[in-house]
């Protein structure tokens, strides 16, 4: 009797301090953004000041930017490279932030830097992601700026944009989706398994394609959208990359929410363009609780965060988590 009793009371004991220890698991808090900063502010002759002043509002801590560097004088859809030096060094001084700029050519970088609040690790092979300590918790970032041509929007639309054919229907935007982005999708998926084991693992991008989340039947009914498209960028980072939308995650209606990030420099109005959402900030981590998010831009209700002047041709997405 005796011994069951001791044995019952060791296992009783070892259940506290098991849930002790279990409770005592730290959560982590952290505001993360994707900025496309149009080369922070050079194309349109300016400095930085208006970009920082941006990521400040956020509250940001880790940052994906893309196009750290101007655009050439000649810029065709089919064929513009960056130009010049890249700005991420001084937006992070002006933040007291560390940096890595994403040098590597490939077909998923364009003139990208990752900002960090947290410091900056050793970058994966293809210098997609970062590893970023956030205090004892390993956390990586990974940001990518992809093709935009052919734009699937535009070749749907029937505007033109470089020598890309029209297309009728959503099953031919998915083909052509993937032939333009799949390469670097492909990279992207490799330098992702570099990231297992990391206590949280985030995602930044202009992807220049938008969302499978919001070209539904029920935007199209909406007027958002002109056809149901499947498009595979996202759908693929979901389902093979496991990650989830941030923005959709706290505004799952993409009716209500359309957070048009492309663009604040043309009306909705406009036959020549066609509003939408490409940038996005996807997360993956144990028990990831999305705490708020929005759309950082010019004005209301187009932005969630109103940040004036503002800077750049794409408006920012950010969310705040924990994990």
């Amino acid at each position: 009797m005796f011994s069951a009793r001791a044995t019952l009371l060791a296992a009783l004991v070892s259940s506290i301090l098991c849930f002790s220890a279990q409770a005592q698991v730290p959560t982590t808090e952290l505001t993360v953004m994707s900025f496309n900063i149009w080369g922070g502010g050079a194309n349109e002759g300016k400095g930085v000041e208006e970009t920082v002043a941006a990521i400040r509002a956020a509250g940001a801590d880790i940052i994906g930017i893309q196009e750290t560097k101007p655009e050439p004088e000649v810029c065709e859809a089919d064929d513009c490279a960056a130009t010049g030096e890249s700005v991420a060094a001084r937006i992070a001084e002006a933040l007291g932030f560390h940096h890595f700029d994403q040098s590597e050519e490939n077909p998923a970088l364009w003139a990208n830097a990752i900002i960090s609040r947290y410091p900056i690790g050793k970058p994966t092979a293809n210098e997609l992601g970062v590893e970023i300590a956030v205090g004892d918790r390993k956390v990586y970032a990974f940001n990518i700026h992809l093709t935009d041509f052919p734009y699937q929007p535009y070749q749907l639309l029937n505007i033109e944009y470089g020598p890309a054919p029209f297309l009728k229907t959503g099953k031919e935007a998915v083909a052509a989706a993937k032939a333009a982005r799949g390469p670097a999708l492909d990279l992207l998926m490799s330098d992702l398994k570099e990231a297992d084991g990391a206590d949280a693992v985030f995602l930044f991008g202009d992807f220049n394609e938008p969302s499978h989340r919001d070209w539904t039947e029920a935007a199209v009914k909406a007027g958002h959208q002109p056809t149901v498209v499947e498009y595979p960028t996202t759908l693929r980072i979901e389902k093979e990359g496991g990650f989830t939308d941030l923005f959709r995650a706290a505004f799952p209606d993409e009716v209500a929410k359309p957070a048009f990030t492309w663009t604040p420099t043309s009306e909705p109005t406009n036959p020549e363009d066609h509003h939408d959402r490409i940038d996005f900030t996807f997360g993956k981590a144990d028990n990831l609780t999305v705490v708020k998010a929005g759309i950082v831009g010019e004005k209301a209700p187009e932005a969630d965060i109103v940040v004036t002047p503002w800077p750049s041709d794409h408006r920012a997405s950010m969310a705040t988590v924990r994990f």
